[in-house]
């Protein structure tokens, strides 16, 4: 008795950097959202042809600012004002241009590492393995070719029309990801 194997989707394969942002934009324009392209470097306009929208993490790196800001600020204020208060020179327990240094320091070193964890949050990293790592030629996108992949989870797709679909759109070749 054989096992049924599941699809993850389908995917094209593209041996230039414009014929994948042409696809991708026909696909996104075809109705489908639910798709990631592939590439050995940054291509201008492929993250808008495939739909990519905005991401929070800009917000995330503002609120570990805050939180560095507050916890530099705070550390700098209980330490110099309530656990170990010295008088020098007549200064006053509170001067809190002296803690603007630590202040900085630490706001700009939570918001890095919020910076660092959100993108690897957002991304969902690590993942060793992903579904397209099956496909034999996808080795490929890290050196010289550029991939379309339709997930199987939207709504548009199916198995016969999207693969007719993709060979519309002149690929070098159409494979299936199997899940």
């Amino acid at each position: 008795m054989k096992r049924k194997v599941e699809t993850y989707g389908l995917m094209a394969e593209f041996d230039s950097a414009d014929a994948v942002v042409v696809a991708a934009q026909r696909a996104n324009d075809a109705g489908y959202t639910c798709m990631d392209a592939y590439s050995p470097f940054p291509v201008h306009g492929l993250a808008e042809a495939i739909g990519f929208h905005k991401t929070h993490l800009p917000l995330i790196v503002l609120g570990g600012g805050i939180f560095g800001m507050i916890a530099g600020f705070g550390m700098m204020v209980y330490s110099a004002v309530f656990h170990y208060p010295l008088n020098i020179g007549g200064r006053p327990f509170y001067s809190w241009p002296a803690f603007i240094p630590i202040t900085f320091e630490t706001t700009v070193l939570c918001a890095a590492g919020a910076a660092v964890f959100g993108m690897l949050a957002l991304n969902g990293l690590p993942q060793p393995y992903h579904p397209v790592f099956n496909v034999p030629r996808f080795e490929l996108a890290s050196r010289t070719h550029f991939f379309l992949c339709i997930e199987a989870t939207d709504p548009k797709f199916d198995p016969e029309a999207t693969k007719a679909f993709l060979q519309q759109l002149t690929p070098l070749e159409v494979s299936v990801v199997a899940a």
